[in-house]
């Protein structure tokens, strides 16, 4: 009699779900942060090409930032000796994930920075956050993609104005919910009007010096269920790095 093979019929089930992208898709011209230098991205230069005599194949080689697109941040992007991406492994990377809708605020306040009541009132409509979960903020931000000026609200001063994680909010999720991880569609984890009040991105310091995990530019949270769905983080296996390009997908009902 053959074996019931219960991963299998796992997976049969699973597909049965929506598969959501949460990863922008990346080419030469998308955006990064303007204090990489010029030059940092160049994707998908032939190397070897069709024709070679030697080997009928193409080969292309692939020049990225860490910090490039939907990416990972490991702790050792902002503190010393720490974690970098070698330090995790499959299991890690897989998460219940709870998305906390703050859209409508953001829409009426670009610098609205999530509160620790606005995550209480998540909870009291969709449950607590697990332990572990991967806690995402939808700001509906993605969709100015991949306008770089639009995504940051830069003024004609250079200053910034954009949606984001407030300090409070983050130390609720970590030190009260035991969070693993946290993810956002804007450029930075920080509120603008956070970071500029305290003249550094102290909402990212904070998550990395906690050694937890987070993934900056998310899209389509919107088309994911507040709470019940499942998020897989992958990314190349390089060894030393601070951060890496990810692709993200959830499997909602």
């Amino acid at each position: 009699m053959a074996q019931e093979r219960v991963l299998w019929k796992a997976l049969e089930s699973a597909k049965k779900y929506n598969w959501v992208e949460l990863s922008h898709s990346l080419n030469n011209d998308s955006p990064y942060w303007s204090g990489i230098p010029r030059g940092s991205v160049e994707l998908a230069k032939t190397v070897w090409d069709w024709g070679n005599p030697d080997l009928e194949c193409l080969i292309q080689t692939f020049k990225f930032p860490g910090q490039f697109g939907t990416h990972i941040d490991f702790p050792g992007h902002f503190i010393r000796d720490t974690e970098l991406s070698e330090e995790y492994g499959a299991k890690d990377l897989v998460f219940p994930l709870c998305v906390v809708d703050i859209s409508k605020k953001a829409a009426a306040d670009r610098e609205y920075a999530v509160t620790v009541q606005d995550i209480k009132d998540y909870e009291a409509q969709y449950g607590e956050i697990p332990e572990g979960a991967f806690v995402a903020l939808r700001t509906d931000w993605y969709k100015k993609w991949p306008d770089i000026d639009d995504l940051s609200g830069i003024e004609p001063d250079g200053s910034e104005h954009a949606p984001g994680w407030s300090l409070e909010a983050l130390k609720y999720i970590y030190e009260e919910r035991h969070a693993a991880a946290n993810g956002h569609e804007t450029f930075d984890t920080d509120a603008s009007v956070v970071a500029a009040e305290a003249g550094d991105l102290i909402c990212e310091r904070y998550v990395l010096d906690q050694k937890k995990l987070q993934v900056e530019l998310l899209q389509n949270l919107d088309q994911v269920a507040p709470a019940g769905a499942v998020v897989i983080v992958s990314y190349p296996r390089i060894e030393g790095a601070t951060g890496l390009p990810a692709r993200v997908w959830a499997v909602t009902e």
